[in-house]
């Protein structure tokens, strides 16, 4: 009789077990939007991959590099998380592409795997149409109006303007009236003066890397210290080589500054893997490998080396300046 009570009572416990794994698998659930399905040539949209879970589940989403597919681009990445106003219980996490395309066509993204501690869910598949921009062929063209001949004599313009003549007259009486001063003056002998150059831009954050290296932050457990730091070094190092504001900026907003400049496609890739890891080690918690930390600080010193400004050294003396 023992034997028996002991047998229905794991019995028991092994179903309430099964009920209560497939109610925690039916509280995930994953889907795949694009904000616009059809774009012009050259337009950006946004691919959001959502998962639906409960806020101590972790999910893996899928690693993409700077092509989604075919000749879809990914110009940049972020994760997102919010959680249910009404169940605090329940978070929704969005991983946002925004791609775009220069090439016409209709591009079918596939469903993609999120890893979670359920199993392997799969989104739903989408379709992107990229169209060209249409002309009206039938209209005519129309050349340019020839612009109107208005009489305008000298004495009409001296009317207009007689105050920034006086003003020339007499920025040309004090620039003659200085020169014959100066020339009245002995010549003193130029003494060449030796200036310490700036240091630049490269230098400072090469130096700032490799003392962020030598402190081993993330070997101590310090990892989202040392993405922070190293985060802070590259973005300063772009606000000096490019001359824009990044501080305060988001990754997305850095890389439409720099969307224009003189960047291999290779460097904006190794960039982009040293901002996103730092954003989704500051802001989503994440915990990168080993291998990763490492890799960003290689990507990181590579990016510089590769996009530093070419110097070029002068030589100042009293009264000008020579380049060497």
């Amino acid at each position: 009789m023992m034997k028996k009570c002991f047998f229905n009572f794991l019995v028991l416990i092994a179903i309430s077990t099964c009920f209560t794994l497939k109610a925690e698998a039916q509280n995930i659930s994953v889907e795949a939007k694009l904000d616009q399905q059809t774009i012009r040539i050259g337009d950006q949209t946004k691919l959001r991959l959502i998962v639906h879970q409960p806020v101590k589940e972790k999910v893996n989403f899928p690693k993409l590099a700077d092509t989604l597919i075919g000749k879809v681009q990914i110009l940049s990445s972020r994760i997102d998380t919010v959680f249910d106003k009404k169940d605090r219980n329940l978070a929704t996490v969005t991983q946002s592409f925004v791609i775009t395309s220069f090439d016409q066509g209709t591009y079918d993204i596939p469903s993609y795997s999120i890893g979670s501690g359920t199993g392997v869910l799969k989104t739903n598949p989408l379709t992107l149409v990229v169209q060209t921009v249409q002309v009206d062929t039938t209209k005519a063209i129309y050349d340019i109006k020839q612009p109107l001949a208005v009489t305008y004599t000298f004495w009409d313009w001296l009317k207009d303007h007689w105050i920034w003549v006086a003003v020339g007259v007499l920025v040309v009486l004090l620039a003659g009236g200085a020169i014959w001063y100066f020339k009245k003056q002995p010549k003193v002998q130029k003494l060449v003066k030796e200036v310490k150059p700036e240091i630049p831009a490269h230098t400072i954050a090469l130096n700032k890397l490799q003392q962020l290296r030598d402190k081993k932050l993330w070997q101590q457990d310090a990892v989202k210290q040392y993405h922070s730091e190293l985060s802070d070094i590259i973005r300063e190092y772009l606000e000096k080589r490019y001359v824009i504001k990044t501080q305060e900026k988001t990754t997305d907003e850095i890389f439409a500054a720099l969307k224009y400049m003189d960047i291999a496609n290779e460097y904006r890739v190794k960039l982009n893997q040293v901002l996103i890891l730092a954003d989704l080690v500051k802001f989503a918690k994440e915990k990168p490998l080993p291998v990763d930390n490492e890799l960003s600080i290689e990507n990181a010193l590579s990016f510089v080396l590769k996009t530093q400004q070419a110097q070029v050294l002068t030589q100042h003396t009293e009264g000008g300046r020579e380049h060497v």
